[in-house]
């Protein structure tokens, strides 16, 4: 996959599906559900890191973590998902020069083909020119973007007129600086389905309604692995009350000395 296949999915009216992955085990698990697109999003901060926002999560960590992604894809690579990885916050709001040296360290030092970032500000909208005329492909983030959680909060956005206009204007923008594809999160649905019609590159969804070109979930989320879900991201499987009463169960056999026991012809009788 490369970000020119999904303008191509757009066209041909195909919906993009996008997980997230933070290690090689996700990495494995969505590369075999068939994702087109694989995020390593600053989510991991709070999926992996234990933060309680994406803010702490360093440039050196998102490298770390996107190496093991691509370590967990088992797939030629013609048929693997399209890698790609989230800017860290202030890796690309202190200066163009800055964000070149980030982004390309990621590409370089790992097989992550395209940055994410978020927002349209005019110093955002700088760095985003100034990465594509680098060859750095780049996917847009509008909406909900955690990184301003202490501006923005988690609620949804651009729920009255003025924001919603400055919203599509601002989508223009990015697709007018060369960003490849676009994330809208927490919107209404009939924004969402506005900036999917008025823009030529996909629009991919999460919690902006079915009128996307695609949708993106942590998958942490999806498998319910999280202690608190997002409004707009149901757990498909109650993962992690599953996961704890199966290994409750193990560490109780344990107790007990009840687990059932394999013969091994390697092991001495005495073992």
């Amino acid at each position: 996959m490369r970000p020119s296949d999904l303008t191509r999915f757009k066209k041909k009216g195909q919906p993009i599906a996008m997980l997230t992955a933070w290690d090689s085990l996700s990495a494995a698990l969505a590369e075999a559900a068939g994702a087109d697109v694989l995020l390593i999003g600053d989510s991991l901060a709070m999926v992996a890191l234990g933060h309680a926002t994406t803010l702490p999560v360093s440039l050196d960590q998102m490298l770390h973590h996107t190496q093991a992604v691509a370590r967990g894809l088992t797939a030629m690579p013609a048929d693997q998902p399209l890698l790609v990885c989230d800017l860290p916050f202030l890796s690309y709001q202190c200066g163009e020069d800055r964000a070149v040296a980030a982004a390309g360290r990621l590409l370089k030092e790992s097989s992550a083909a395209a940055v994410k970032l978020e927002g349209a500000e005019p110093e955002v909208v700088a760095v985003i020119d100034r990465l594509v005329r680098m060859g750095i492909p780049v996917m847009g983030h509008l909406g909900l973007t955690p990184q301003a959680v202490h501006r923005l909060g988690y609620r949804r956005q651009a729920t009255d007129a003025i924001s919603q206009e400055r919203l599509v204007d601002q989508a223009r923008t990015l697709e007018q600086k060369g960003c490849f594809s676009l994330v809208l999160e927490h919107v209404p649905a009939e924004l969402a389905c506005r900036v999917q019609q008025a823009l030529t590159i996909p629009v991919i969804g999460i919690g902006a309604g079915d009128g996307c070109d695609g949708q993106v979930r942590v998958t942490a989320d999806l498998l319910g692995l999280t202690a608190k879900q997002p409004p707009f991201s149901p757990a498909l499987v109650d993962g992690r009350h599953l996961f704890i009463d199966a290994l409750k169960g193990w560490v109780q056999q344990t107790r007990n000395n009840t687990l059932p026991t394999t013969e091994s012809p390697q092991l001495a009788p005495d073992c």
